[in-house]
């Protein structure tokens, strides 16, 4: 059934045409009623202008609607089925009990381990050894958050034994099992208020760096969104003490590229810290775009999945995904407001033609 994009930026569909995002393909066609032809998401054909996109389900939709089948791209030929198997996998890795070696999954795809390697690698940004710890520590942290107890948790995660969980909690969790398991209970959490050229910011720091910053227009927003972040935690205002880090804060997003090294205590899944890592690499000033950025992970089809890692970043600018953008240079969305990220691109661009 056709869907026409009005304005075209307004729908999903839209946005994974515009990062040619090829874990789209299959699931839809879009036609250009200029040119009479329909493509795959992801075809490298030269972007079509949003008022001009029609969608639809399958390419013999399109047909019947009167446009031919692109010749670049040929979505009225069968998606390859390079994705289905990736994504069966996919599926066979999240329940399992214990992660298959490289081997049975190369042979359960009639595949060379090498070659499933890099394919694996290619569609999901992770090796299936990662998928699988990723997805495990998932069910994890689920459980716990059902409140189940923590042994329980560990076995039905798919744990082999809780001493294997327990070595690695601390990254897997960012606390203990059972602070967790409480939504944070027993942690405390200090925040504190700054102002930046960006405008007002709340800071927070965990027990292993600054968990938190992020920018607002309310005092009370913003704490209620940190609450909403950890509902069993001790959510306290900081001591002068705190003042110190929150003026470092203030002084990277002001000064970029001469704020100090501050100690982030991040949690997130392991695909999410990789993009954090990578976003801490482009310099002030600098963008790299959502595609860029997955073909540096070394996973290209990955482009939504490296958005949607910006959108959960936890600490504005100290992670820069404001310096993530899409393919043609334009802003994305960005958690606390595109004219913000706007602001913050421009001061960055000024202070580098500066030096």
């Amino acid at each position: 059934m056709e869907t026409v994009a009005i304005s075209g930026r307004a729908d999903s569909r839209w946005r994974a045409l515009a990062a040619r995002d090829r874990t789209a393909d299959g699931r839809f066609v879009y036609a250009v009623r200029t040119t009479g032809i329909y493509c795959r998401p992801s075809c490298g054909a030269r972007r079509p202008r949003p008022e001009n996109v029609r969608f639809y389900r399958t390419g013999s939709d399109a047909e019947r609607a009167g446009f031919r089948a692109c010749r670049r791209c040929r979505p009225d030929r069968s998606v390859s089925k390079t994705g289905e198997t990736i994504a069966e996998l996919c599926r066979y890795l999240e329940t399992a009990n214990e992660t298959p070696a490289l081997e049975v999954l190369a042979a359960r795809a009639g595949l060379s381990p090498w070659h499933l390697h890099r394919l694996f690698k290619s569609a999901t940004g992770l090796t299936p050894k990662a998928y699988a710890a990723s997805r495990r520590a998932e069910r994890m942290r689920a459980a716990l958050g059902r409140g189940a107890p923590v042994t329980r948790a560990v076995y039905e995660a798919g744990y082999g034994s809780g001493s294997r969980f327990y070595e690695r909690a601390d990254g897997i969790l960012g606390m203990t099992p059972g602070k967790f398991r409480a939504g944070g209970q027993g942690e405390t959490i200090r925040y504190a208020f700054g102002r930046c050229s960006a405008g007002l910011l709340l800071v927070a720091e965990a027990g292993r760096g600054i968990c938190a910053v992020a920018l607002g227009s309310s005092r009370a927003g913003l704490v209620k969104e940190l609450r909403l972040r950890f509902p069993e935690a001790k959510v306290a205002g900081a001591d002068r003490a705190f003042a110190g880090t929150v003026a470092k804060v203030v002084r990277f997003i002001d000064k970029p590229g001469r704020g100090a090294s501050l100690p982030l205590d991040l949690r997130g899944t392991v695909f999410q810290r990789r993009v954090w890592e990578e976003l801490r690499k482009i310099p002030p000033g600098k963008t790299a775009s959502y595609s860029e950025l997955a073909r540096r992970l070394k996973a290209p089809r990955s482009v939504r999945a490296v958005a949607s890692a910006c959108a959960a970043n936890p600490v504005a600018v100290l992670v820069p995904c404001h310096r993530a953008v899409r393919s043609d240079g334009s802003l994305a969305g960005y958690r606390w407001g595109l004219e913000r990220k706007r602001a913050l691109l421009a001061a960055e661009g000024r202070k580098r033609r500066k030096t």
